[in-house]
């Protein structure tokens, strides 16, 4: 039971891995913070077509499951349009767009319990619509806005164990191999996905606490 863990490559190729797991998690985080922020804004401002649009975008990227998203980007419109993207390329594409739109979602949420008299003031001052939302309306938004993106966030860091279903070989995927090289042991896979799963706890619970903290503190 404890050889798999006294062996440095069972170490070296989880964190391999955890590589992988964190590249396409950072990439789609960051991307889906400055997307979701611009569109929930854009959504915000209520103009028919592009709110209508928005919503439609919103409620076609949630019915679809992620794991159809993967599929459907990995083995179809990549070779379609003739994209050599990886398995990790199209992952991160993916959890990106997903993303963005959840994000965009929370921030036209957020903007939407400011009250309006915050807008109506701000404009009676003769400020620009963009100069109402950067100086006002976004700083009061951010403070109901952050519990509920950060568990976004370890949604996002938790989902990205599907990608291992297109080949991207990430913390599970790795998990899975190891098992494989030690497919005598009976106790390899409660072995091998306990360490997953504390890599994974170790990921998401301090995030899990923050978000907390931050609700009873601004609620």
């Amino acid at each position: 039971m404890y050889e798999i863990l006294l062996e440095p490559n069972t170490w070296l190729r989880l964190l391999q891995g955890l590589y992988i797991t964190l590249e396409i998690s950072v990439i789609a985080i960051l991307v889906s913070s400055v997307g979701g922020l611009f569109m929930g804004v854009l959504m915000s401002l209520k103009i028919p077509f592009i709110y209508a649009l928005c919503r439609l975008c919103l409620e076609f990227v949630r019915v679809m499951p992620l794991i159809v998203w993967l599929f459907v980007m990995y083995f179809g419109l990549s070779r379609w349009f003739g994209l050599n993207l990886s398995a990790v390329s199209a992952s991160i594409v993916v959890f990106s767009i997903w993303g963005v739109f959840e994000m965009m979602d929370l921030v036209r949420g957020a903007l939407s319990s400011i009250p309006r008299h915050q807008f109506e003031t701000a404009a009676s001052l003769g400020l620009r619509w963009w100069q109402v939302y950067l100086y006002i309306i976004i700083p009061q938004a951010t403070r109901r806005l952050t519990p509920s993106s950060i568990n976004l966030l370890t949604r996002m860091i938790k989902s990205t164990t599907f990608a291992f279903l297109i080949g991207a070989v990430e913390l599970v995927k790795v998990g899975q191999q190891i098992i494989e090289l030690h497919h005598k042991e009976a106790l390899a896979p409660f072995v091998v996905y306990g360490l997953i799963f504390f890599i994974y706890f170790f990921l998401c619970y301090p995030l899990s606490q923050f978000s907390k903290k931050l609700e009873l503190k601004w609620s």
